[in-house]
């Protein structure tokens, strides 16, 4: 295989064991009750495996154990390392390290022993070898981590090797992961694939754990082709871009998932009739809504795309939260109401040089001035980025942020964030379409004393409505409630749009 070269395996780690109950008996003695002790230790002796020249059967069998062994640690380390504000504190830097580190580890050590057995035997390493590729790539996604190409490369170094011996779909249990019951390489590949697919940065952890799950449960409906299929009613997905160039010969390039999006719309259609997220093997982390809108943006990933990325470039300085986009598109600090109009003259000078800032401080009589926090990032194709070594807070996302534009203020959301190794942050950017009228809800007499002003934002789109408020303000579906802004008005919530770390965006009716 020219286009994939495997790094060399260590010669420098002397292996604790030379046989199984050798194995047996060293794992017993490890540290069971301290996983990154565990995990560190078993991470050595895969690299021993891979230096000691052992009989390949022999690696394949020393090899499981310390896999059966390693799967109760990483367990115990994910909640450390998932969609934690980036960039990460350093400790729950290294669990996610050590956890990817040792999936990669461990799928390289398989893959490299596969071309040692004759193509009927190749299916367990290649299978061992595919559930840990997709391993150490889910560890990037839960992470908010750049997933490396190589990781991508070795995706398709095993899809070409299991293709090419006929072992593509050939079924095997799996003790460490019984709850899949027999699985095939396709599977396992496709699966990673499809997460791929589905840009899973823009994800919560909930939705990511949902989608996850809903991914495992279909991953055996899918197909690898050479050609697109050219049924009317095939849904082919070119798996070229993932390979990121020209897919070597002979290496399937189109994924079949129409039986994937009929199973979407199915869980779409029962979920609509009042089935329960649970009932449908979902889960309980997302409601029923939130799960069809889930459902309906992996359906959508799963289409072909013509849209051009951005090309928009330059810096670009952001403002984060509720109450800071309140401050950027009012030109006023929240507190109690007050008239909203935004004067012009240029924006107030674009907010005082980009929000130190306060409407009133253009008055002659004024000494007051308002300064909002904000952020330098560059646009970058249309990414937003923000360097290693620029000042900032750690951000999780979506998040909504504000920032003006030329002349206007925009109201907009954070989102697809990630990390890089350099510890680089990368998002896109999402702006709301004006008008958007930023205001306040209005609470009930004799609430005031006892509740924070709480921004909000009306947006309207013809004769569509949407409110978006912070993900604190306790609003409810079906409760009316009055908005503050150029006029009062009485809004019902009738369905939750979008979800972010710090707001709710709520399809509304007039009152």
């Amino acid at each position: 295989m020219q286009w994939l070269t495997l790094p060399e395996p260590r010669t420098d780690v002397a292996p604790a064991f030379h046989d199984r109950p050798s194995a047996k008996a060293w794992l017993a003695v490890q540290p069971q009750t301290q996983p990154t002790h565990m995990l560190n230790a078993i991470g050595e002796q895969i690299d021993a495996i891979e230096g000691a020249m052992l009989p390949p059967a022999l690696a394949v069998e020393l090899l499981n154990l310390l896999r059966t062994a390693a799967v109760p640690g990483q367990n115990a380390i994910e909640s450390r390392y998932v969609r934690k504000a980036l960039p990460m504190p350093a400790d729950d830097e290294r669990c996610f390290e050590l956890a990817q580190k040792l999936w990669l580890r461990l799928g390289v050590a398989y893959l490299r022993l596969a071309p040692h057995f004759p193509p009927a035997d190749k299916c367990l390493p290649l299978h061992r070898a595919a559930c840990a590729f997709r391993m150490a790539q889910y560890c990037h996604f839960q992470a908010a981590r750049e997933c490396p190409v190589l990781i991508d490369r070795l995706l398709f170094s095993v899809l070409d090797q299991a293709e090419s011996s006929g072992v593509l779909r050939q079924a095997l249990p799996d003790p460490d992961f019984r709850h899949l019951g027999e699985s095939n390489i396709a599977g396992h590949l496709a699966w990673a694939f499809m997460l791929r697919l589905i840009d899973p940065y823009r994800l919560s952890a909930a939705q990511l754990t949902v989608a996850n799950r809903a991914i495992s449960r279909w991953r055996e409906l899918t197909g690898f082709q050479s050609m697109p299929d050219d049924d009317p009613k095939a849904h082919s997905v070119d798996l070229t871009p993932l390979f990121g160039g020209p897919l070597p010969e002979g290496v399937p390039r189109w994924l079949e998932v129409r039986k994937v999006v009929r199973k979407i719309d199915q869980r779409i259609a029962a979920l609509q009739s009042g089935e329960s997220p649970e009932s449908l093997k979902l889960g309980r982390e997302l409601s029923g809504a939130a799960c069809i809108r889930l459902l309906r943006d992996l359906e959508a990933s799963l289409e072909i795309h013509s849209e051009s990325p951005s090309t928009e470039v330059g810096e670009i300085e952001l403002a984060f939260g509720p109450e800071h986009a309140f401050n950027v598109l009012t030109g006023e600090a929240l507190g109690p109401a007050a008239s909203l109009e935004a004067g012009s003259a240029s924006l107030a000078h674009q907010r005082v040089a980009m929000f130190g800032f306060d409407r009133v401080s253009t008055m002659p009589t004024s000494v007051k001035r308002l300064d909002v926090p904000s952020e330098k990032w560059i646009l970058v194709d249309g990414k937003a980025v923000r360097a290693a070594d620029a000042e900032g807070a750690r951000r999780l996302a979506p998040c909504l942020v504000a920032t003006i534009a030329g002349d206007k203020p925009r109201l907009g959301v954070l989102l697809g964030l990630q990390a890089t190794t350099s510890g680089t942050l990368s998002a896109s950017l999402k702006w709301y379409a004006d008008p958007v009228e930023a205001g306040r809800l209005v609470r009930k007499p004799g609430q005031e004393r006892n509740q924070p002003v709480t921004p909000a934002f009306l947006m309207h789109e013809g004769k569509q409505y949407s409110l978006l408020v912070p993900a604190n303000a306790a609003v409810r579906l079906d409760i009316g409630l009055s908005f503050q802004g150029t006029a009062l008005a009485h809004l019902l919530p009738t369905e939750v749009l979008e979800r972010g770390v710090d707001f709710v965006r709520y399809a509304v009716s007039w009152q």
